[in-house]
């Protein structure tokens, strides 16, 4: 198995892990919700948390969505500042190899 192989592998067991951890968090969060309506029956309260776990779990999903988002813009504005930095880099050392070649031509001329 390939470096990436393992990789891809590793990202979808932590995505299948996330999600677990979401749904037993939306879980518990529609419990503590439920738990201080003491009117409702108990059909009423399984649908108030089944709803209110469906919700919590868009709610995750569209953060997760977002934050992704925002580590490709801020990936691309890295290398962007990379590629910056690099091609300034370049032109230094290009400027300092020619000044170091016209002082030798300089020197021995």
């Amino acid at each position: 198995m390939s470096t990436l192989d393992s990789r891809a592998l590793l990202n979808e067991i932590e995505g299948h892990l996330l999600i677990a951890a979401a749904h037993e968090e939306g879980r518990r969060a529609a419990a503590h919700f439920s738990a201080p309506l003491l009117w409702l029956t108990d059909g009423q309260r399984e649908e108030v948390e089944r709803r209110f776990e469906a919700e919590y779990l868009v709610l995750a999903r569209t953060s997760w969505q977002r934050t992704a988002e925002r580590a490709r813009e801020v990936r691309g504005e890295y290398e962007e500042t990379y590629r910056g930095l690099r091609r300034r880099l370049l032109a230094g050392w290009l400027l300092v190899c020619a000044v170091a070649a016209a002082a030798v031509v300089l020197t021995l001329g």
